[in-house]
């Protein structure tokens, strides 16, 4: 089996990470770069897949050439086989169709495989349309919001099970022929069903991990003349989206007041549970009168 998980850097959103300027707007060059995390989900799903049928898992990226290090984070932190990363600034500010467009080259320039695995959506664009965009452009099945998977190998289809939109409680299962393209749902979980399964994944991630330190001797870069792509269709020339806003995302307070009560302060202690009882039964309850 010939895998490929697309990935994706994106700020640290985690607090204290995320730099901002006095207007409010994210401050990329101030703020680490991770792998996002609904991708992660991805290629978990594509090492599932390796353990269980074999073949070579590729994690496959376009960014600027730090995205190096989130390539590194997909192989240290899941698994990966090989490295790809398409950059260069003939690519730079590329919207989602641009972005799908060398996506789409690029696996065809590897030799398409037998799956391609995207995440859900960014946690910063939000967006959801890398992947499917990216699928219609190679013209092959999509299957969307996968929360488990297998693959029948002599029959060459992969099966699955997904989310129907909408409805989170209501489950289906869709069979597709290979070559095919797979998103996965936030929901999806690993399965391994065997001794023999549980050993090789133990196995890989000890392999991928040793390999991830040495990360650049498995990393390939194609630029877009690598490609054979016309600028014209890349980048922001290529781009026909166009944001006419952008909202703020509000700064947290710099400083927080805070009231200092010692416990062996009686009043004190009183007047604090009296602020805090009305919240005891939840949002918009009413909590009983009790002992203090």
């Amino acid at each position: 089996m010939n895998i490929v998980a697309l990935t994706k850097g994106v700020p640290d959103f985690r607090e204290g990470q995320v730099s901002f300027d006095e207007d409010g707007h994210l401050e990329r060059g101030k703020t680490p770069t991770v792998m996002n995390p609904n991708d992660k989900h991805a290629l978990r799903a594509a090492l599932q897949t390796k353990v269980r049928h074999g073949g070579n898992v590729t994690l496959m990226s376009m960014g600027p050439p730090g995205y190096g290090e989130v390539l590194q984070e997909g192989m240290e932190s899941v698994y990966a086989d090989d490295l790809y990363l398409l950059s260069d600034r003939e690519l730079a500010a590329s919207d989602t169709w641009a972005t799908s467009i060398t996506l789409g080259t690029a696996l065809e320039k590897l030799g398409m495989p037998d799956l391609v695995f995207a995440g859900f959506k960014t946690a910063d664009g939000e967006t959801g349309h890398t992947g499917p965009q990216t699928c219609w452009c190679l013209d092959v099945p999509i299957i969307t919001h996968v929360i488990a998977l297998d693959v029948d190998e002599d029959e060459r289809l992969v099966r699955a099970k997904r989310l129907v939109e909408g409805d989170i409680a209501e489950i289906e299962t869709v069979e597709a022929p290979l070559p095919a393209f797979v998103v996965t749902d936030p929901e999806f979980e690993p399965s391994y069903r065997t001794a023999g399964e549980r050993l090789t994944l133990k196995d890989l991630r000890a392999e991928t991990r040793e390999r991830a330190r040495d990360y650049e001797e498995y990393l390939t870069t194609w630029d877009h003349v690598d490609l054979n792509l016309d600028p014209d269709y890349i980048g922001l020339d290529g781009s026909p989206t166009i944001v006419s806003s952008v909202d703020p995302i509000p700064k947290p307070p710099a400083e927080r007041e805070a009231t200092m009560v010692d416990p062996d302060d009686e009043a004190g202690m009183r007047e604090v549970l009296d602020v805090a009882r009305p919240f005891a039964a939840g949002a918009g309850g009413t909590a009983e009168a009790g002992g203090d």
